[in-house]
């Protein structure tokens, strides 16, 4: 008897061995790169701009990520385009929230694609290796030339055409980039014949709206959905000859980690955000009380479900 129990036991301590080998659940599944196994081992560098929109978008793609599981690690505030690219070509940032016709025309110089759809066509042929672009959002947010009602009510202003007259004028404001940017001063320039009598260079956002108030410039480089416009009645001129491409919010991402993960959880915003629900969310930010990024991101999130 002490033979065959001794030899049950062996057996048993065997087969246990060679369970904890395999998995030390043996009921639990492989849950993979892509599965449901309740976190994620990913780790993402998550960059953004230099003006609030950049930051709060990137604070959404963090917070989303996070949700599902993945490290985040931020680093906001990074200046231009002109600063931050090269830290996505050389993998230091993994993502940024972008805009397709200033992204492309930043790689592109010579891209002459306006429309939505053909600028994000040209935009995925354009990008290295190494980069991609995920699903574009319909939030659109371009950058645009602003005035006063008031410069606009004395010179009858409708459009960037009613400006030309008056370009030599006019102290133009925005940030540095604007003046040698293929739609900035050199657009103008070349598809409305119109050169400014001086350029000001401001920092994007609270600076540039406050030198269009003081009349320190009188016309300005403001994004469309910058909750200043309407908040002090300004005046965005139309742009007949399209200077300004086709901008949709699009993730930009290192292909090394778009994870499915990465991929549908992005996506699954874009799928949410359209120009009125940007409008929005740059209100709530820039509502009397100054909310954190963090906070407004949060309640967005949680509204849509994300």
């Amino acid at each position: 008897m002490k033979r065959v129990l001794a030899g049950v036991a062996t057996a048993v301590a065997a087969a246990l061995a060679l369970t904890a080998c395999g998995n030390s659940d043996p009921l639990a599944g492989d849950s993979g790169d892509g599965g449901d196994g309740g976190g994620s081992n990913e780790t993402l560098n998550v960059g953004s701009a230099n003006f609030p929109e950049s930051q709060l978008l990137a604070e959404i793609y963090s917070q989303a990520l996070e949700t599902k599981g993945v490290t985040v690690n931020r680093q906001f505030d990074l200046g231009s385009r002109e600063k931050y690219y090269d830290g996505l070509e050389d993998g230091s940032i993994d993502l940024i929230p972008e805009y397709t016709g200033v992204l492309l025309q930043f790689i592109n110089k010579e891209a002459t694609e306006v429309e939505s759809e053909e600028v994000y066509t040209a935009l995925q042929e354009a990008l290295p290796e190494n980069l991609m672009v995920l699903d574009k959002a319909a939030a659109e947010d371009k950058d645009a030339v602003v005035v006063t009602k008031e410069t606009a009510d004395k010179w009858g202003l409708e459009s960037i055409d009613d400006l030309v007259p008056h370009c030599k004028e006019v102290v133009f404001g925005a940030a540095p980039e604007f003046k040698t940017r293929p739609d900035g001063l050199p657009g103008l320039e070349e598809k409305y014949s119109c050169t400014f009598k001086s350029f000001s260079s401001l920092e994007p956002g609270a600076i540039t709206t406050k030198a269009l108030l003081d009349n320190t410039v009188q016309a300005a480089d403001i994004f469309t959905t910058d909750a200043a416009i309407e908040a002090n009645g300004l005046i965005v001129l139309e742009d007949p000859k399209n200077n300004f491409a086709a901008q949709n919010v699009v993730p930009l991402v290192n292909k090394d980690k778009a994870s499915d993960t990465v991929k549908e959880t992005l996506n699954a915003i874009s799928a949410e955000l359209d120009t009125e629900k940007l409008l929005d969310l740059n209100a709530r930010l820039n509502a009397p009380d100054k909310p954190d990024y963090a906070d407004v991101a949060e309640e967005w999130l949680s509204e849509i479900g994300i």
